[in-house]
């Protein structure tokens, strides 16, 4: 089965169908935030050391996305998708016995390369069938599906752990691995045709990485959303201890600030989604990046300053993390427009770099101190390299 090439093939459905494929990492991450004091509580550990069990999945997936594009340009787009969420499934289910924090880490590891393969297969089906404009009007749309996650997967999370523990929140995981695997069995079609599939072998997995990594508009393109998500993990990673630790949030206070940041970014994607009609990806960046950059010196000035309390913080908070949902879909979809011969390899290499940079930056939050001051200079130094990027490795700022 395939699809047309056109975008109104894209139903609404099969948007959504994508979506729940690609927020199986951020539904991993989500619906675990909650649980963060409590893991640290309970294993006896620190609360840097339970922040590596985020970084564990995002530093899993960057490595299983290197294998995973791959084998998904030689075998089709369905069996290793199929594999991944498999995978998924027994890791969350070895996560909820975990006996100490080294096992979790190395579990959670594990889930996210089984997540990486369902990253890669919803990319690469898009660019199966989409480039360009057209591609990041799709991929914002995906942004609609991916930000329900942070809408009810941390409520929920902490709903389940307050009735079963956290250990009950990695067998809802597996739960949840085992419903969308079987409508993954359903009703995703190959959307990549043997005749367009790459040959097997070492030989060609490198040559198609080196193909990409020789490519510096692409590398520089990929290194955007990278740094985005960097942003996002960021954030993500150190809101649990800087609203509820520091600022005295309660549970259910921090999942209502976490569902109004990620509504803030459903908003701000269907908005590029309409932009994308009148105005060329590149052109967004060239105006997003900077403006983004702006906000988060706005969040550091008041985090060091503590002017206008928790409440400025929050608005503060808000305004940044809504207007970085500008960059990932633009530039991905203008660094997958580049190679599409090996979309599952161009997708890999974009969504490991996501993952490994994220699974990197984001526990120096927590090495630096953890608090409010800390999370802005690390979210504000990141956007900083982005702007860099955009501005000397792109052709944003050329005549």
């Amino acid at each position: 089965m395939s699809l047309p090439n056109a975008p109104s093939q894209f139903s609404p459905r099969f948007v959504a169908l994508l979506g729940f494929i690609a927020a199986l990492g951020a539904v991993s991450m989500d619906m675990y935030l909650p649980s963060l004091p409590a893991v640290a509580e309970y294993l006896g550990t620190t609360a840097a050391a339970v922040q590596f069990t985020i970084s564990g999945v995002l530093i899993g997936g960057a490595l299983g996305q290197l294998l995973m594009g791959p084998l998904s340009d030689r075998y089709g787009r369905r069996r290793p998708a199929l594999f991944g969420i498999a995978l998924h499934v027994i890791a969350s289910l070895a996560c909820m016995v975990a006996p100490t924090i080294e096992v979790l880490i190395v579990m959670r590891m594990l889930q996210g390369i089984g997540n990486s393969a369902a990253t890669v297969t919803a990319m690469a089906v898009i660019r199966d069938r989409l480039v360009g404009g057209p591609a990041a009007r799709v991929l914002s749309r995906l942004m609609l599906v991916i930000g329900v996650a942070p809408l009810l997967a941390p409520t929920l999370g902490g709903l389940i752990a307050g009735f079963g523990g956290w250990r009950a929140v990695f067998a809802a995981l597996a739960l949840f691995g085992v419903v969308l695997g079987i409508a993954v069995y359903r009703l995703l079609p190959e959307t990549l045709p043997p005749e367009r599939r790459t040959s097997s072998g070492a030989r060609s997995v490198l040559r198609g990485y080196r193909s990409v990594l020789r490519d510096r508009e692409f590398m520089a393109l990929a290194l955007l959303p990278a740094l985005g998500m960097s942003t996002i993990l960021s954030y993500v990673s150190g809101a649990p201890f800087v609203l509820q630790l520091q600022f005295g949030l309660s549970p259910q206070q921090f999942a209502l600030v976490f569902a109004a940041n990620g509504l803030g970014g459903i908003v701000a994607s269907q908005v590029n989604a309409s932009l994308v009609h009148r105005f060329e990806p590149l052109a967004i960046l060239r105006i997003a990046i900077p403006a983004v950059l702006a906000l988060s010196a706005v969040f550091l000035l008041v985090a060091v300053t503590g002017a206008g309390g928790v409440a400025a913080l929050l608005v503060a908070l808000w305004l940044l993390m809504s207007s970085v949902m500008f960059t990932p879909a633009n530039a991905t979809a203008l660094a997958l427009s580049r190679h599409g011969e090996r979309a599952g390899t161009a997708a890999a290499m974009l969504g490991a770099l996501q993952a490994g940079m994220a699974g990197v930056v984001s526990p120096l939050v927590g090495v630096f101190g953890g608090d409010a001051v800390a999370m802005a200079l690390v979210i504000t130094a990141v956007l900083a390299v982005a702007f860099i990027v955009l501005a000397v490795a792109t052709p944003a700022y050329r005549r």
